[in-house]
């Protein structure tokens, strides 16, 4: 089968989209599928091209076996509303212009957020006459309202988009199943839908093969500290500004560290809120490369999850989660819903109320002092990673595309 993936974002991007697609297309091409991924030049977060990159109109590389075409758009940081409309909005243009010039597939996957990709791959398919399945990864724009990003004009235009594509799609995969409930509520024929979650790849994340960093030598970190770690996206959604508060709280505990690994429409303002109250003992960096990840993350005494605590996000299951447990890294979970259920289920971390710093500090607190507890989360958190073995999960969302290429096929012939 002959699978085309129309995502904004891929490698080599350090993001959600990025991970979930690249581990996905290498599992589908193990298994002899042929995969094609329409993307833009790599520059995310900052809007600026990555090195060895130019941001031209069309152009096609191979990359570990997946053919990469890469088309114009404007370019933008993350962060701000019109310049970041723009960025989408011309990505969705130069991906339809560029139909003629794609290679032959049976289906075609659209991956939102955000829905620049999903609303392309719906041209894109309609054009050659084949099916495409919507991809919903996060609510949104759902998330864009909770957040106040975006005027109403432009939220109900969304908003209509949305509905269109979840109509046209012969298919909607979900990342959650608070998706798919909401979407079930809002009509959508619940055997339309299909949930396939985040998960991790146990041979990246396998901690048997992963070293971690030297802390001092990487961060600055001092060996013997207790080291909470967040690696991910700064932006709003992420509500990140509870790790200063939290520190704040703890800066008479010598033993305890931060660390933010990320960018992001937040960072600024969360590298200013740690500078405006002279906390000591909170790093924040840059992305890491892809490579990295595991061994960064394998340094953390406890790995944050958090988002803003606005019910949209309620039921969200991060990748990074599945990472951290399935490095056997225990959780400091700031989310409620579904991700709550799994952690606190299984004791692989400890969960507190989204936002709520003195919370999370007693949290902290309670992991230093007690080793073996954080020990036995470890030990829980692995045997829970396994569930979510990224290849499994690539099986599972193959059979769907199969099916949807396959009766598009039988309909075809009759």
């Amino acid at each position: 089968m002959r699978i085309l993936v129309v995502s904004e974002r891929y490698r080599p991007e350090i993001t959600p989209a990025s991970f979930r697609i690249a581990e996905h297309a290498a599992r589908w091409l193990e298994r002899g599928h042929e995969v094609t991924v329409l993307t833009s030049v790599p520059n995310h977060p900052r809007g600026v091209v990555f090195p060895g990159y130019r941001n031209l109109p069309f152009q096609v590389e191979d990359l570990d076996g997946v053919r990469l075409v890469r088309v114009w758009s404007y370019l933008a940081p993350a962060a701000g509303t019109i310049r970041r409309s723009l960025d989408y909005m011309s990505f969705t243009a130069s991906a339809v212009a560029a139909t003629p010039l794609l290679p032959p597939f049976d289906v075609a996957l659209g991956t939102s957020p955000t829905l620049a990709a999903a609303a392309a791959a719906r041209v894109i398919a309609g054009v050659r006459r084949r099916p495409w399945v919507f991809e919903v990864r996060d609510p949104w724009p759902a998330s864009v309202r909770s957040l106040g990003a975006l005027p109403a004009p432009g939220l109900l235009a969304l908003e209509r988009l949305e509905r269109s594509l979840l109509r046209s799609a012969a298919r909607v995969v979900c990342a959650y199943a608070s998706i798919q409930a909401d979407l079930v509520r809002r009509g959508v024929p619940r055997d339309k839908t299909a949930v396939v979650t985040n998960g991790s790849d146990l041979v990246r994340f396998d901690p048997a093969r992963v070293r971690p960093v030297d802390r001092q030598a990487a961060l600055g970190v001092p060996a013997d500290a207790f080291l909470v770690g967040y690696a991910g996206t700064v932006g709003l959604a992420q509500g990140l500004e509870v790790v200063a508060r939290a520190a704040a709280l703890l800066r008479h505990d010598p033993r305890v560290w931060f660390v933010v690994l990320g960018e992001g429409a937040r960072r600024v303002a969360l590298e200013a809120e740690v500078a405006r109250l002279g906390l000591e003992r909170v790093v924040v960096r840059d992305f890491v490369a892809r490579d990295l990840v595991p061994s960064y993350l394998a340094a953390f005494d406890v790995g944050l999850v958090h988002l803003a605590p606005l019910p949209v996000f309620r039921g969200t299951l991060p990748s990074k989660l599945f990472e951290l447990m399935a490095l056997g890294v225990p959780v400091l979970l700031g989310i409620a819903g579904e991700a709550a259920e799994l952690v606190g289920g299984a004791g692989c971390g400890v969960c507190f109320p989204s936002g709520d710093p003195q919370a999370m500090a007693t949290a902290i607190v309670e992991l230093v002092d007690d080793p073996e507890r954080r020990r036995v989360m470890s030990a829980a958190g692995r045997q829970l990673g396994r569930e979510f073995d990224r290849a499994g999960l690539a099986d599972r969302l193959l059979v769907l595309l199969e099916e949807v290429a396959g009766a598009d096929a039988a309909l075809t012939r009759s």
